[in-house]
């Protein structure tokens, strides 16, 4: 079984998985840096975009440990799994950075959330107290790109590695 498992982590496909996790872990850790010490708010498009980090980092995991144990079938079928998370990714960062760019307009959902049940002096105070997120908006680039773009770069990277 040792023998296995040293001859597997030898595998590409175990070294780009590896690498993936590493990766993955590393995006959401800044990504929760920038929010918690750095703090830039995000949007929902930027938190639905944490969901295939959030999904591969378990899923990519379980792919190495299934090529460790010599079940290459079933980690090839969690590895294609993540590389088309990752590829939706791609186009959700694709059309987030659209948004911030001004190509098109971004989703409804990103501004305050509308209580039905106010009055309009309840109305007016949850405006005062509420700092609205907008999707369409940078609040931070590099390079030229915002989070958004980065996340294009890191998950068109993760989609090719895994």
């Amino acid at each position: 079984m040792r023998a296995a498992s040293a001859r597997s982590s030898q595998l590409p496909a175990y070294r780009h998985g590896a690498a993936a996790l590493l990766l993955s872990i590393a995006v959401i850790l800044a990504a929760l840096g920038f929010e918690y010490i750095g703090g830039y708010r995000p949007c929902p498009l930027c938190l639905q975009q944490r969901w295939a980090y959030y999904a591969a980092i378990p899923a990519l995991f379980i792919a190495l440990s299934l090529l460790a144990s010599g079940r290459e079938r079933p980690a090839a079928t969690v590895f294609i799994l993540i590389s088309l998370a990752f590829l939706a990714n791609v186009g959700l960062g694709i059309y987030h950075a659209g948004a911030e760019w001004g190509y098109w307009p971004g989703p409804d959902t990103c501004a305050v959330a509308q209580d039905r049940t106010a009055t309009a002096g309840s109305l007016l105070k949850n405006l005062e107290s509420s700092r609205v997120v907008r999707c369409d908006q940078a609040p931070w680039r590099f390079a030229g790109l915002s989070f958004a773009g980065w996340n294009v770069v890191t998950s068109f990277l993760l989609w090719i590695m895994s």
